[in-house]
């Protein structure tokens, strides 16, 4: 099984800055786009009515970029186990080149809808994300 999800983006005029290229408020808007598509693919229903994620944390780096018309393949997993709350998270963009031009890790916690809490990650809830990579 692999834990991968991928989505295409493609830059519209409104992406785009005065550099000319996308905008890296678009690229935080598109990890998060991509991040709750893969739970949306892949948790349960009982477990995405019962619980939503909220950012805590992103580190993302720029190696490149595209402009308006251009896209990307956004790609995201999770690398390791949960702890906590808590879930890291990889996304990498990569051009029509396949070169990875943006990737990030973020942090993402996870709150009970009905208490608005934080809930600890049980493994059945985790168990739609795995292999993580530091099982292999």
């Amino acid at each position: 099984m692999s834990n991968r999800y991928t989505r295409n983006f493609t830059a519209l005029p409104e992406h785009i800055d005065q550099l000319g290229h996308v905008n890296n408020a678009v690229w935080v808007d598109w990890i998060q786009k991509l991040a709750t598509a893969h739970w949306t693919a892949v948790a349960a229903a009982e477990h995405q009515a019962q619980f939503f994620w909220v950012v805590t944390r992103h580190v993302i780096d720029y190696r490149g970029n595209i402009g308006a018309g251009e896209s990307v393949t956004g790609e995201t997993f999770i690398p390791s186990a949960p702890h906590g709350a808590r879930f890291d998270r990889r996304v990498d963009f990569r051009g029509t080149h396949g070169k990875v031009i943006v990737s990030a890790n973020t942090t993402w916690a996870m709150i009970d809808r009905a208490s608005g809490r934080l809930a600890r990650v049980r493994a059945e809830i985790a168990a739609p994300f795995r292999p993580f990579a530091d099982e292999a």
